[in-house]
């Protein structure tokens, strides 16, 4: 059946991603979901993930836009494809590339969404303000968790960090002292993170009130010593491990204080979009950024070319008109 051979071809593939590639476990579900979706839109066409054509690459491009998905994240599905038939390639399981010259969807390469600068301070400082606010009303952990997720909030924004960065960062990954912490993105590459003042500051506060109070819970004997033990930076009551989950709607409710309803990508690209407005060079914002090649961090290239403008009619003599 034809199911069951496109599920053989994106079973190898996925393999191949995993073992030679070493791909994070989520970038292998993204890259599922999305050749998934892929290979039953050929289904309706009598049409393999072998023997689909450039024109069936093109048509579903153009569906995924008649439904209002947006143009990242058609992007990201025609990477995808990209990946797979030039893997099949290389294979010799095919003779020609159906994404071949495929340019790549104008929307793409719009502006990530971020938080304006006034937007972004609200944000930071709605997890404290929420909690002076509710006063008498607190409970005993509450004063723990605003500075846990401020200090979250500031870890984000300073520097760029994905939500499994946060998740699995560990206290030795921390140089507090140097102003920055070591972070494993995809693919297990090292990169390091910058912590400016305020990240510092928060960090510090942290550490020394919140993080003992939220991992001495109610737990007694060895697992107590287990729990109080824990290697992560940031942890959930009782010394557990925060989820994904928790992190987003930690990031949505605070960010509801801005009159936005931002995700923690959002804050990663605020990093970025703030930096290069304020003048940082595109090389920079990827090591930062831990993206492995500088096209990806071109998104932001009309930011650079903004404030290049400004500088220039700003100083150069001949720039006005007289």
């Amino acid at each position: 059946m034809a199911s069951d051979r496109n599920s053989a071809v994106l079973s190898n593939f996925l393999d191949y991603l995993r073992i030679e590639k070493g791909l994070a476990p989520l970038t292998i579900n993204a890259y599922t979901t999305d050749i998934c979706q892929f290979s039953e839109f050929l289904d309706k066409r009598k049409r393999l993930l072998l023997t689909a054509r450039r024109i069936e690459v093109r048509d579903f491009l153009q569906q995924l836009f008649s439904y209002q998905v947006d143009g990242r994240s058609v992007g990201r599905k025609l990477s995808a494809l990209r990946h797979l038939y030039r893997y099949l390639l290389l294979d010799k399981k095919i003779d020609h590339d159906p994404t071949l010259n495929i340019e790549s969807p104008k929307q793409w390469k719009i502006l990530p969404k971020a938080l304006a600068r006034d937007e972004m301070e609200a944000t930071l400082a709605a997890p404290m303000m929420r909690h002076n606010a509710e006063g008498q009303h607190n409970t005993k952990d509450s004063a723990a968790l605003a500075v846990r997720d401020r200090a979250m909030l500031e870890v984000f924004y300073a520097g760029a960090l994905r939500v499994t960065e946060i998740v699995n960062a560990k206290l030795e990954d921390l140089k507090l002292d140097a102003g920055y912490m070591l972070v494993r993105g995809k693919g297990d590459k090292e990169r390091v993170a910058p912590l400016g003042t305020s990240a510092q500051h928060a960090l510090t506060e942290y550490l020394a009130q919140a993080r003992p109070a939220l991992a001495a819970r109610k737990k007694t004997g060895a697992s107590a010593a287990l729990i109080n033990n824990s290697p992560l930076l940031f942890i959930a009551r009782g010394g557990r491990k925060l989820t994904r989950q928790r992190i987003w709607q930690m990031v949505r409710t605070a960010s509801a204080s801005s009159g936005r309803t931002a995700s923690p990508h959002m804050l990663r690209h605020s990093c970025a979009t703030h930096m290069v407005e304020n003048g940082a060079d595109l090389r920079t914002v990827q090591t930062i950024l831990g993206h492995a090649d500088i096209s990806t961090t071109q998104v932001y290239t009309h930011l650079a070319l903004d404030r290049l403008r400004t500088v220039y009619q700003k100083h150069h003599p001949r720039a006005k008109a007289r």
